[in-house]
């Protein structure tokens, strides 16, 4: 059976123009060793309906 490693995370979008969002995903997360992403590694971004998913991006994968 598959872990899932879950957390409450924040997210930030700042009320001026611009509205560039930060998620926040806390430590524990990102220390698992189950985490997929590696630091500055680029990812895409997509909704579907009212979810948020988070992949790899595979055209800047080495």
């Amino acid at each position: 059976m598959k872990r899932v490693l879950e957390a409450k995370a924040r997210l930030i979008i700042p009320t001026n123009k611009g509205r560039t969002g930060v998620l926040y995903i806390p430590a524990d997360i990102v220390k698992d060793s189950s985490f997929p992403f590696e630091p500055n590694e680029k990812v895409i971004i997509k909704i579907e309906g009212e979810r948020l998913i988070i992949e790899k991006d595979k055209e800047y994968q080495e």
